[in-house]
This record gives C-alpha cells, structure tokens and sequence, in this order.
C-alpha cells in the first residue's frame, strides 16, 4: 500500500472521519468527540500564536482563496489549503505525533478546474505550521510570511503548489486588519451552539504567475485567508454548508453562509466588512440563500447560481460560478470556486459548497 493511500485509508477508518456516516455531517465533523478541546466564546486571540497550530482541537485549516485576472481580463480562481486532523489531542514527537496533514490546491479558469491534493504525517518534517516566522508547507507546496518589523505574520505571503497540469506563485500583500466573525471570532453553526474559532485576513492584493498546460499566465487580484478551528464545527443532523466570501466593488466585504440541516431549517451566518475592516455580526436567520440553476456532477446537482439577500443590509445578488465544473474530486469532495456577483453589490467572490 503506498503512503498516500494508507493515509487516505486512516483517514476513512476513523470513525470521527468517516464520511457517509450517519448523523456525523460533511466528513464526520458532526460526529461528537471525546478528550479534545471545544471553543470557549471568552478565548481572546494572541498572535502571532493563533496563526499557529492548536493540536488540542481536532480541526484546523489555513484556506486561502484568491480571485484573479490576466492581461486580457480573464477570470480566474486559486485555492491553496492546508488541514490539521487531529487523531487525538495533543502534540507528539516524531511517527508518535498523533497529527495528520492533508493539503488542497486548485486553479479554475472558464474552460477547466485543475485539483491536487497532499497528505503527510505529522512530526517528521513533511507538513506543519510555524507561527512566527509564519510559514506552512506539505511537501514542497508552501504559505510563507515575509512579515516587516510591526507588521502581522500575515501581511505579505508568499504561496506555490502544483499538481500534474498546473502550478501557481502567488505574492499576497494585506491593505487591511484581520476581521473576526461571530462575537470576537466566536462563530456558532448551530442551534445547539456548536462552534468554532473563526478570523479572517480579507484583504489581500495578489500579484503572481500562475502555469496552465498551455503556458504561464501572469495574474493580480484580490485574495481572502480564513482561519477556523474546532473540534466539533457541526450537529450530526447538518449535512453539509454553502459558504461565500464576497469583495464588493465598493471595498466592502461580506462572509455569508449556510449550513444545512434536513431535519431543522438551515443555520446561517454572516458578517459584514467595512472597507477600513469594521465589521457587523449578522445572526442566524437574517440572510436568504435561493438556488437558481444546478449543474450535475460526480453523480450530484450541485447548485451553481445562487440568489443570496440579506435585507438588513439591502442586500440583494446573484452568485454565478465562472465555471460550474470546478469539482474537487479530494478525499472529501466538495465545490470551490470564483463567482461573479451582480445585483445591489456587484463584484467578485469565492463560493464553497460541502456535502452534496
């Protein structure tokens, strides 16, 4: 068995992990756990450690997405991801780390969604996070800070993966504060009050290369990193979340979000970013999502143009994918990429869907 399909095969045995599972939700992360940390709503952020690892928990992930454009104004779309699994609570030395590594990649155009995917064990160099200097790697792919004096770990990044038909280097610079979501990035996804830590950096101008099978391509434009971990993000009955993270044409932003639930009506999430990085918690039930076109994939109908509104803010869009297929077709797979947004808001974004 090679490496990268024993890990996969870890992964899938676990019962915390497995996905199909009942009552468990997207990739087991409905399902309860034992000896882990949960999110505590009075955790006040410190940084630069909290851009680090949080081995306690049984989740975390560093998911930077980033819209892009080339010369002739071509659309575009990188993820760059990198997940700490958990298999029980704490750090370790060497193969006795009981931490797992699991990395994504993917580059969208109009005509085609490129993935690719890692895995690593913890504790023998192959993967891992340090929070100052920041930088995170699975193998050769990396998110490394170039920090100034007084400046956040986050402010200047500098990020490269590949797969068999693409690779990207990206240079990502903030031109705004980090932004926390729920109460002081506290953000609950549930009516039984599951939750997670939860900040973002929205901020970003990007500047970069990316490498199509057709040749290099040189790209700007915008970038968003989000930081969450917990240990039980879901309720088992949640299936699965519909998550948008918008850049308006008047500098604001907004994270929006569902999570669905066959059993209650959905959870929905939100928060709404001032240009200078303000922000204003939305709370469950204040938004609208509304599926207007699927397109069939991997065996499912994925919903690819949405109508999202948000009255309190007069917000009323329309979200449509630059391209409906781009499918990641991972270990866990789900939906990642650009969308435009026309309506009361126009502008760019990325969309995630989970558990269809």
């Amino acid at each position: 068995m090679s490496v990268r399909a024993a890990l996969i095969w870890m992964l899938l045995a676990l019962p915390a992990w497995g996905q199909g599972a009942g009552g468990q939700g997207f990739a087991g992360m409905g399902a309860e756990v034992k000896g882990f940390a949960l999110p505590d709503p009075d955790h006040r952020f410190s940084f630069p450690a909290d851009h680090g690892p949080h081995p306690d928990f049984r989740i975390e992930w560093w998911y930077l997405t980033a819209n892009l454009e080339g010369p002739d104004g071509t659309p575009f779309g990188a993820q760059w991801t990198l997940f700490r699994i958990g298999l029980a609570p704490g750090a370790g030395e060497g193969w006795q780390s009981p931490q797992m590594w699991m990395g994504h990649a993917g580059l969208t155009t109009p005509e085609a969604h490129f993935a690719a995917e890692r895995f690593a064990r913890d504790g023998i160099g192959q993967a891992g996070v340090t929070a100052s200097p920041f930088a995170a790697h699975i193998d050769d792919w990396e998110m490394i800070g170039h920090a100034a004096p007084g400046e956040d770990e986050l402010d200047r990044l500098t990020l490269t993966a590949r797969g068999a038909d693409f690779s990207f280097r990206l240079e990502a610079r903030a031109e705004g504060p980090l932004v926390f979501h729920g109460e002081d990035g506290f953000s609950v996804k549930s009516e039984g009050g599951q939750a997670s830590h939860y900040y973002s950096q929205p901020f970003y101008r990007i500047e970069g290369e990316i490498v199509l099978p057709d040749g290099p391509v040189p790209v700007t434009g915008r970038g968003w990193l989000d930081r969450e971990w917990s240990s039980q993000p879901l309720e088992g009955a949640q299936s699965g979340w519909d998550w948008f993270a918008m850049h308006f044409d008047s500098g604001e932003k907004l994270m929006i979000a569902q999570v669905r639930s066959g059993a209650r009506s959905d959870f929905t999430a939100a928060t709404w970013i001032s240009a200078d990085g303000a922000t204003d918690p939305i709370p469950d039930g204040a938004a609208r999502f509304t599926p207007l076109e699927t397109a069939a994939m991997a065996g499912r109908d994925v919903p690819v143009r949405w109508r999202v509104e948000l009255p309190a803010r007069g917000l009323d869009v329309e979200v449509a994918a630059i391209n409906p297929d781009a499918w990641m077709d991972t270990a866990f797979a789900y939906w990642e990429g650009p969308v435009r947004i026309t309506g009361t808001h126009p502008g760019i974004g990325y969309l995630e869907m989970t558990g269809y």
